[in-house]
């Protein structure tokens, strides 16, 4: 069948919305009708060419919609199902996933790849195979993706605000409760408001944390994180960053620091401002041909902190997504605030244009 879709050739490139040949489900595989697809910074690195992946690839890895039609062995949903998929798909049986950690399963290896778990593709151009983005290419009217990137959620939950807990929340608050295990009382900083620091604002606020910093260089955002529970905001370009949550901590640093801007400076500012005993996580995607972080392994000793990445949030999807639309149910988790602009497929440049310029929590594609 034939279906529009948003596909980047080179990086660098502006991304192309065109009509492309959308294969049928094959066993164990998903048809999915979207209705709404998020925009991050994720896709951006493949754009950009600051994360290698295979090309042409059809973009998007945050999305919701509606099943269409399964592939045969399919048992965890039907047509007609509420869905949102997920970014890292998961087996359900390997070490990883029987032991909390189904973000780290080895599905997930294949991620930027291009093809389906079986090796085969389901898109198709006319210059070709088109590879999937996390195997799911949310950026599309149709889409087919593994059942392991499947999630069913209840029918009452609107899909254009459930797409955000297929990767921004879980990514975010899973860092906060998942990760670091946040504990009620903390002190805790986040560098970044955008689609995943400001859900680890929330995230901080949700553990109880008695302190929440937000960092950032844009004013509007940082206005906007003391609605998600920030209780003091630093603009670096005003402020000496350091200087400043020392003051606010009574000299000590944060228990806590959250990175989601994902440079090595930024990694080396969170660490800065971590009291002894302290935790860095690092949230965000650095580039591929970042080396190193500017952390002293002296003071990593004599201090006794931890620096520690996260992916996914520590999230085990299954389980994640559903408690955090439960969570947005019962008013304690914050999703329409989120959203700051919506668009069309064919506004896809602009969103990400606009997503760059800091002018967005998290910009939303919604599908007709």
């Amino acid at each position: 069948m034939k279906t529009r879709t948003a596909v980047i050739y080179e990086p660098g490139q502006p991304i192309q919305v065109e009509e492309i040949e959308l294969d049928p489900p094959k066993a164990h595989e998903v048809q999915v009708k979207m209705v709404a697809a998020g925009i991050c910074h994720s896709d951006y690195h493949i754009i950009s060419g600051e994360l290698p992946s295979y090309l042409p690839l059809a973009l998007g890895h945050e999305g919701a919609g509606i099943v269409e039609a399964i592939g045969p062995e399919v048992t965890n949903c039907k047509v007609g199902d509420h869905v949102v998929l997920t970014f890292i798909p998961s087996c359900g049986t390997c070490y990883y996933c029987t032991s909390g950690h189904a973000n780290l399963c080895n599905m997930g290896a294949a991620i930027l790849m291009g093809p389906q778990p079986d090796g085969t593709f389901r898109m198709h151009g006319e210059k070709g195979d088109i590879g999937q983005m996390c195997v799911v290419s949310t950026f599309s009217e149709r889409t087919v993706v593994p059942d392991a990137s499947v999630v069913k959620v209840m029918d009452y939950y609107p899909l254009d605000k459930a797409v955000l807990v297929g990767c921004g929340v879980p990514t975010g608050v899973g860092a906060v409760i998942h990760r670091a295990k946040v504990e009620a009382g903390s002190t805790v900083m986040v560098i970044g408001c955008g689609g995943i620091g400001m859900n680890a604002v929330q995230g901080a606020a949700i553990a109880g944390a008695r302190i929440i910093i937000a960092v950032d260089t844009v004013d509007y955002k940082l206005e906007r994180a003391k609605e998600f529970g920030a209780t003091h905001t630093i603009n670096p370009k005003n402020q000496d960053l350091v200087q400043t949550v020392k003051d606010i901590t009574w000299g000590e640093g944060v228990r806590y620091a959250f990175e989601a801007i994902a440079t090595p400076a930024t990694i080396g500012q969170a660490y800065a401002c971590t009291a002894k005993n302290g935790t860095v996580v690092v949230i965000g995607l650095t580039p591929a041909t970042a080396e190193s972080i500017p952390i002293p392994p002296l003071d990593l000793v004599l201090f006794q902190k931890t620096v520690m990445g996260t992916l996914y949030g520590d999230s085990q999807p299954r389980n994640d997504i559903p408690n955090l639309l439960a969570l947005y149910h019962a008013g304690k988790l914050k999703l329409d605030e989120l959203i700051t602009k919506t668009y069309t497929l064919d506004q896809v440049n602009e969103a990400y244009a606009d997503m760059i310029a800091g002018k967005n929590i998290r910009g939303v594609i919604h599908f007709d």
